[in-house]
């Protein structure tokens, strides 16, 4: 069924008060409010939706300006839901008429709307923060022909991994699983366990080697015995050979990876596809979590430094070799034709399509440079600061969403946050400009009689 979408009526309520006599009609959420197209925003995100009967879902205006809320004052589910009951402009932003004391949505509401949104709907909120800042004037549309691209690390929420916290908890989730379905095993290793961890985190402290590794041999050969007991057991529990398929499937893939081999490796349980990304770092070699694409325009926009383009990459790509996908889908996303890219020596021997090929500009590069690209080469670092934007300020330094779908939107709404926030500072400047001029033209209203 499709959701019934809200329209402003005009009503008045005896016992309510309406929000837009209580808000401050000049507050930048509240001009925001009013230059976002909704609509387009229903159109776009109605595609999932059908005609079937059923509980209709909840209206799009109130889900997707949540998401912007969230992204935009980095807030986690539970605390946003708070926020939205004690603020009015959160309410007004989300398409409420009256003040409203008990919210009309559930904390697992926004994830489940995300998860059925998926990042290939969620690129329609950077489409309108993009379009919202051509039309307030924060931006020109030729300003995102021009673009900067680099790569980062969006970083899982899991714990540091090492081989013996990773054995040890993947004898932990299949002894409680087994102790869930009633499969009785010869032991559960509990104590031992236990104490064989702490026995390795201390010799591993104290730099003594060699009785750590046998504390971790001992941890390997603990999850080596329950595996096979788990597995002699469910010989004859058929039925439960789905449910223990990928536990087990894990707890092999951690008792048989070793530190310097090549290939995937599980880094954690709970999240298998957290990748290990080199960025040359001195302060931090390796992080955990997914490569990330981010494109801003070249040159600042009035409003400031947009985010055009943001998509997780998989897989850890090598960086010239993601552009062949990243370019096409910056064009869409933006509804034009890039005339220059700049990117940093991390592409060289780059991958872009053939028509895009001598458009794109690496640095170090020495050959056809002409003083305009050497003046762009110069602006190649504007892209840094939107990272750590993103990263501090937008929930992207530590993602929390589950799967490789949630890596991919977690991305996708940092960046919407970060240039609605933009767009909120380049409002309230706009607002005081008008302010000014208005006071100015009232001080002098004759200037040829001055004296």
């Amino acid at each position: 069924m499709r959701p019934k979408e809200r329209r402003e009526t005009g009503q008045t309520d005896l016992f309510r008060a309406r929000l837009d006599q209580i808000v401050n009609p000049t507050h930048s959420l509240v001009k925001l409010a009013h230059t976002i197209e909704w609509r387009f925003l229903e159109e776009r995100f109605g595609v999932v939706y059908d005609d079937d009967p059923g509980r209709p879902p909840l209206p799009t205006r109130l889900m997707a300006g949540l998401a912007i809320l969230k992204h935009l004052h980095d807030l986690s589910d539970e605390v946003l839901c708070e926020r939205w009951i004690e603020n009015p402009y959160f309410q007004l932003f989300c398409g409420e008429e009256f003040f409203q004391h008990q919210p009309p949505f559930d904390r697992s509401s926004m994830t489940r709307w995300r998860q059925r949104m998926g990042e290939e709907r969620l690129i329609a909120l950077l489409q309108e923060s993009l379009s919202v800042a051509t039309r307030s004037g924060a931006a020109k549309p030729a300003d995102f022909r021009q673009v900067i691209i680099d790569t980062t690390v969006q970083e899982k929420a899991i714990t540091f991994p090492t081989d013996a916290k990773l054995m040890h908890r993947a004898r932990e989730r299949l002894v409680r699983l087994a102790k869930e379905k009633g499969v009785r095993l010869r032991q559960s290793y509990v104590r031992v366990g236990k104490i064989a961890l702490i026995q390795h985190q201390r010799y591993a402290h104290a730099k003594q080697f060699r009785r750590a590794n046998k504390a971790l041999r001992r941890l390997r050969t603990i999850l080596g015995r329950v595996i096979r007991d788990v597995t002699r057991k469910l010989a004859h529990r058929p039925d439960l050979a789905e449910v223990f398929a990928l536990p087990l499937s894990l707890a092999r893939r951690v008792r048989d990876q070793r530190q310097r081999e090549r290939g995937r490796k599980i880094y954690s349980l709970h999240a298998p596809e957290v990748e290990c990304i080199g960025k040359g770092k001195a302060h931090k070699p390796y992080e955990f979590g997914v490569k990330v694409s981010v494109a801003t325009p070249l040159h600042r926009c009035r409003g400031g430094q947009f985010v055009a383009h943001v998509k997780a990459l998989p897989g850890n790509p090598y960086d010239g070799h993601t552009l062949a996908e990243v370019i096409p889908d910056l064009e869409r996303t933006i509804g034009a034709e890039l005339e220059r890219i700049i990117t940093d020596a991390g592409y060289r021997g780059h991958h872009a399509p053939k028509e895009k090929r001598f458009q794109v500009y690496v640095a170090g590069q020495k050959r056809g440079l002409s003083p305009a690209i050497k003046r762009a080469f110069r602006r190649r670092s504007a892209v840094e600061p939107v990272i750590g934007h993103l990263k501090n300020e937008h929930r992207m330094s530590r993602n929390h969403l589950i799967g490789s779908k949630g890596d991919a939107i977690n991305a996708v709404l940092a960046a919407v946050g970060y240039n609605f926030k933009l767009l909120l500072k380049w409002l309230a400047l706009l607002w005081a400009w008008i302010l000014a001029a208005i006071t100015a033209a009232s001080a002098c209203p004759f200037p040829h009689q001055r004296a």
